[in-house]
């Protein structure tokens, strides 16, 4: 399956997220994005797109704006390929609470 995580820049959560799993789960293929262009260019990371929200099988966000965000932009074509992780962007890079929030709400195989 095609797992694709979505936060607002693609540094901290998605970006952990992707990392995290890759290491964990070889059954499926997992990428990550930013939503913002602004903050993606700012950090020179990958921003979704519309062949990304195509691609994959299932889309994990962060947050409701994320939501709007898409739908702003892509209409209700991926809702049914959507959950929402509602963890907070207070979070760095690999931090220990961000890993275990993600296993948590993510138990993939």
């Amino acid at each position: 399956m095609n797992m694709l995580f979505l936060c607002t820049s693609n540094i901290n959560r998605s970006r952990t997220a992707q990392e995290l799993f890759n290491a964990l789960d070889n059954s499926n293929i997992y990428k990550s994005a930013g939503l913002s262009k602004k903050y993606v260019d700012r950090a020179g990371t990958t921003l979704c797109t519309e062949e990304l929200l195509g691609w994959a099988s299932k889309i994990y966000i962060f947050e409701d704006f994320h939501l709007e965000r898409i739908i702003h932009y892509t209409g209700k074509a991926h809702l049914h390929k959507i959950t929402n992780l509602k963890i907070e962007d207070k979070y760095q890079y690999f931090q220990r609470e961000l890993v275990l929030l993600l296993l948590e709400k993510l138990q993939i195989n």
